[in-house]
């Protein structure tokens, strides 16, 4: 099992940058994935990006591609989003998921973070 702790969310300004984090412990030394998703009050989880853990290819949805960020640093098993040109429709609360593979659900969830972006 994989435990994953979010953090970094806060207020930011239209255009402004976040970063979010997420802390991976426990099932970590092999190969999983890590996807980071949002959710709106009232909506499903939206997907954002994912990244392979340590392989570090990454994927990006339409909505965020050239403005986020998706990153880790292996060693420390956390993964980053780095939150660029920020967008009052990126508000939403903010959660890391951890896989162990394509195939495979995103079974471990963390807290969440709320992201609030103001005009």
């Amino acid at each position: 099992q994989v435990q994953l702790v979010e953090s970094g969310g806060g207020l930011a300004q239209v255009g402004g940058s976040l970063r979010l984090s997420c802390a991976a412990s426990g099932r970590t030394f092999g190969s999983y994935y890590i996807g980071w998703f949002r959710q709106y009050p009232g909506k499903e989880r939206e997907f954002v990006a994912h990244i392979m853990m340590p392989g570090g290819n990454t994927y990006y949805a339409d909505s965020v591609k050239g403005r986020f960020t998706i990153s880790r640093d292996s060693a420390r098993n956390t993964a980053y989003l780095q939150m660029n040109s920020l967008k009052p429709e990126d508000t939403a609360i903010y959660y890391c998921a951890a896989r162990y593979g394509v195939a495979t659900n995103y079974g471990f969830w963390g807290q969440g973070t709320q992201v609030t972006v103001s005009s």
